[in-house]
């Protein structure tokens, strides 16, 4: 390069998944047939009348100009009754709704429209790497919680309370707990709720598991109050298999939505009209569809705990979403070297729990994006393993 990256870049490392899918395709070329259950990649399609309705937009002439920023009336009025028929919240479509090129996106937007640099950010451990490496990218401090598995991946509101939480901002949180699975509880969002109202911090929710596997899908927007405080991000990407369709959505009190709008308004101009219309067309499939799609994963979660026993890992059967959260057995180091393991010996790809956070430093990860005879195979290459003495 005739110039060097920029300081931002110092403390932002590449993203450990590019890093190990690329390891996994140059391992896969030289014919090593790596089976991966380490991503959050859905191999089921989307709702065949979301699909249809693409194709249906994409041929109208019409169709393949700009587009206006908060998205077209169509989408955010799905997202609105989307919201209330599942969560029973209700969201102004015309103020309380941002549609997003995916959720992913809003982080970045949100950290951009609200933090300063030298400010702090309550960052869960474990938790998406992403909260931590945009705050690090907006010069801003990232300050760890743990979160443990004797709380079952709750926040210690004790614990935050003996915090210096005066130069904190935002506070980010994800349940259905990412990457642990832990469920929503009622009184967890009401305790959020209560802690960024009384110390003036912004509660950011990534709730995009909400659907896979969860009998009682909640929004933290359900609490009294919390639009106050609050701003949730959604997204299609596994509720409804359109990960590459860069769907999402971001709700929440019409001031602090006009102020993340004018980030984005800078960064993008508008989404290709046709998704749009694919994707009001996706929120309107009801529960029925969902059902169907969630036996099929409950099978597949079935042969991961089959792999999980044959291992000697422990888990939960409580947790919900689309991946299985592990520990791996008291002999092992960690699940750096236990995945490490698995991926030479049997060529079975699953994530560890370290690129999650210290907390994760004993777990692994296993997703329910493959077929039954992916994991049914998976299954056979491990019972060809000694039990592990790594």
């Amino acid at each position: 390069m005739i110039i060097p990256a920029s300081n931002r870049l110092k403390e932002v490392k590449e993203y450990y998944f590019a890093t190990k899918l690329r390891e996994i395709r140059h391992r896969n070329a030289q014919g090593e047939n790596i089976i991966n259950l380490g991503i959050g990649n859905p191999d089921l399609p989307p709702p065949d009348s979301a699909i249809k309705a693409l194709l249906q937009a994409a041929v109208e002439p019409g169709n393949h100009g700009y587009q206006a920023y908060k998205g077209i009336p169509q989408l955010r009025k799905a997202f609105s009754s989307w919201y209330f028929s599942s969560y029973g919240v209700g969201l102004d479509a015309d103020n309380e709704i941002l549609p997003l090129m995916g959720s992913k996106e809003g982080i970045m937007h949100i950290s951009m429209a609200f933090l300063n640099p030298g400010d702090q950010v309550l960052i869960p451990n474990p938790g998406y790497p992403t909260y931590s490496s945009v705050s690090d990218l907006m010069g801003a401090e990232s300050i760890p919680y743990e979160l443990s598995a004797e709380n079952d991946w709750q926040p210690d509101f004790d614990k935050l309370e003996r915090m210096d939480l005066s130069g904190v901002k935002i506070m980010w949180v994800s349940y259905p707990h990412m990457p642990t699975g832990a469920p929503a509880k009622k009184e967890t969002f009401e305790k959020l709720v209560a802690f960024g109202r009384k110390h003036k911090i912004l509660i950011c929710h990534d709730n995009p598991y909400s659907f896979i596997l969860n009998p009682y899908p909640m929004s933290i927007l359900s609490v009294a109050g919390a639009k106050e405080v609050v701003l949730e991000l959604n997204s299609l990407s596994k509720s409804h298999h359109m990960a590459g369709w860069r769907l999402g959505v971001l709700s929440g009190a019409e001031d602090y939505i006009n102020t993340v709008l004018r980030v984005k308004s800078n960064m993008d101009s508008g989404m290709f009209l046709p998704v749009q219309l694919a994707a009001a067309n996706a929120l309107e499939n009801g529960y029925q569809w969902h059902k169907e799609q969630n036996e099929i994963y409950a099978k597949r979660r079935e042969t991961v705990y089959q792999i999980l026993d044959l291992l000697g890992c422990e888990y939960s059967r409580e947790h919900v979403g689309m991946f299985v959260w592990a520990r791996v057995p008291q002999a092992v180091s960690g699940g750096e070297e236990f995945s490490e393991w698995l991926l030479n010996g049997a060529r079975v790809f699953a994530a560890p729990g370290f690129i999650f956070g210290s907390q994760g430093s004993h777990y692994i990860r296993f997703s329910l994006c493959a077929s039954i005879k992916l994991l049914e195979e998976a299954l056979m290459r491990i019972k060809r393993l000694s039990v592990p003495q790594i």
